[in-house]
């Protein structure tokens, strides 16, 4: 078989290639939609690159033509001051006796911390520091009024669901165990 001339195999395959890109087309147009709206946003963020990029180097040349401004005294940001003094607004010598003084924010925040906590139960003064299984090892010891103070504390403090779910166990039991005149 002979070769045919090249225009005229360049020719079937440019209308082979047609009728191929013919029957994706259906598949493509489903597409199409979300294709266009990618490509302009591409074209909307480069032009948005250049213009930054034309503004910068304006804002370089002009530079030169403005004197710098000086920033005033008054103005201080809270990460431009290492240490406070109580007494002063401005910030403090820390150089002065070696330590520096603590920020009043902090403490005015334990301050309102401190007044707002109730004073642990009387009969677990350390309360605050018992592990779950130290807490449930001497459950036992304690009356339905004790353990019902204990809830109450809980509640109001720390408020940790597996304590407060204990206690309230607890409760029930002691309850169901005792006699009604008892409770």
């Amino acid at each position: 078989m002979t070769s045919l001339p090249l225009p005229f195999r360049v020719a079937a395959g440019l209308a082979a290639t047609a009728i191929e890109r013919a029957r994706e087309l259906p598949e493509k147009l489903v597409g199409l939609p979300v294709t266009v709206a990618s490509q302009a946003m591409q074209l909307s963020m480069r032009v948005q690159q250049e213009i930054t990029a034309l503004a910068i180097k304006g804002d370089e040349a002009l530079a030169s033509f403005r004197p710098v401004e000086e920033t005033p005294e008054w103005a201080t940001f809270d990460e431009d001051i290492d240490a406070y003094d109580v007494s002063r607004p401005e910030p403090a010598d820390a150089g002065t006796n070696g330590a520096a003084v603590p920020d009043p924010w902090e403490m005015e925040e334990s301050a309102i911390a401190e007044a707002e906590r109730t004073p642990p139960p009387a009969g677990v003064p350390n309360y605050d520091e018992l592990s779950l299984p130290q807490l449930r090892a001497r459950l036992r010891t304690f009356s339905k009024a004790e353990l019902e103070e204990l809830l109450r504390y809980e509640e109001a403090n720390a408020a940790r669901p597996s304590f407060i779910g204990m206690l309230t166990r607890r409760i029930a039991s002691v309850a169901a165990a005792s006699p009604p005149d008892q409770q």
